[in-house]
């Protein structure tokens, strides 16, 4: 049922990424030596999670790396060869049918019936779920389309829907039963930029009411959203860290804002928020060039222009992502990991 120049270099080692976090006391998912082999190929090796409850947790690896297979395991839908895992205290093969009355899952490629409307289709999902006595279906059918923007399109057939509403739409039919776990595989992939901002956004809001574990292969979609991040590379974890954790030493995110006015101000302004890390300045031809490294990207992609401007005697003449400094990361854990003999 039912996506500029870089960092300056390090100035302090960085913290080992796959050094062992404290354990959580209630993981959602928890797995130990997971694997999983189809004849002589290993699309898992001795795979361990440990997905914190209420967080967006970030399954990172590019295609092939194993990350569908895990998440088909999670769900039931194929037995490891050996490991275990655990989905909300329950045993993956021993209680699977328990543990999918309890979770959602968005596949990387949802399927409707074209000639059923989004109403209609999440009324069909709903009655695969018992109906909370406190809460109608017609009740919790608007919910999950306001929550992902499809309130005016609810009467239309999905068949006519664009990619990125049908998106939303499976989001939608995973959560219907308000699941304590949602897993997504790869939701933003297959998007263009406004439709993965859009999904993005509901996955920041379901933080708020569930655990959302989704998989990736786009670095500044994991940068953007998830609180964890686990990557894997040839169906084995290489790291998994807060991503604060990961991001620690390399840099930061960061941005760079090229302005008209008084930089020193925008600059103090800037390091007065708690989410600004580090400012630098430099001044030329009339122009104040500022770096600033923060600690929350989706803070700052709302309001780091908003303190810039706050002064309405600056201009902003250029703004700028720096180069995801996950990427950095991402590419020297897995260039370790190969070159391993």
């Amino acid at each position: 049922m039912g996506t500029a120049p870089g960092p300056g270099p390090r100035s302090d080692p960085a913290p080992d990424p796959d050094s062992a976090p404290a354990p959580d006391p209630d993981p959602v998912v928890e797995a130990i030596g997971l694997e999983k082999r189809y004849g002589g190929v290993a699309a898992l090796r001795s795979l361990d999670l440990a997905v914190p409850r209420g967080s967006v947790f970030g399954f990172l690896g590019p295609n092939g790396a194993g990350k569908t297979t895990a998440m088909r395991i999670l769900l039931g839908l194929t037995r490891p060869t050996g490991g275990r895992a655990r989905v909300l205290g329950l045993d993956v093969v021993e209680d699977s049918v328990a543990i999918r009355r309890r979770v959602g899952y968005l596949p990387q490629h949802p399927r409707f019936y074209d000639d059923l409307t989004p109403r209609q289709t999440l009324r069909y999902a709903a009655g695969f779920f018992p109906a909370d006595p406190d809460r109608s279906v017609e009740d919790r059918i608007d919910a999950a389309l306001d929550l992902v923007g499809l309130t005016d399109k609810r009467d239309q057939r999905a068949g006519q829907l664009s990619g990125g509403q049908r998106q939303r739409l499976g989001i939608a039919q995973a959560q219907i039963h308000e699941p304590e776990l949602l897993i997504l595989d790869e939701p933003a992939s297959a998007l263009d930029p406004l439709g993965r901002r859009d999904v993005l956004e509901i996955m920041r809001r379901l933080r708020e009411t569930t655990t959302v574990f989704y998989s990736t292969h786009i670095l500044d979609d994991v940068q953007r959203v998830s609180d964890t991040v686990a990557i894997l590379d040839g169906g084995q974890r290489v790291a998994q860290a807060p991503i604060g954790d990961l991001l620690a030493g390399s840099g930061g995110v960061a941005y760079d804002v090229a302005l008209r006015g008084d930089g020193q101000a925008a600059r103090a302004r800037l390091q007065g928020e708690p989410w600004v890390e580090d400012v630098t300045l430099r001044e030329r031809d009339g122009t104040a060039e500022l770096r600033v490294t923060v600690s929350d990207a989706a803070r700052a992609e709302r309001d780091l222009l908003r303190v810039v401007l706050a002064d309405p005697a600056v201009a902003v003449v250029g703004f700028a992502p720096v180069r995801s400094a996950l990427e950095d990361v991402f590419v020297e854990l897995v260039d370790a990991e190969q070159a391993e003999p």
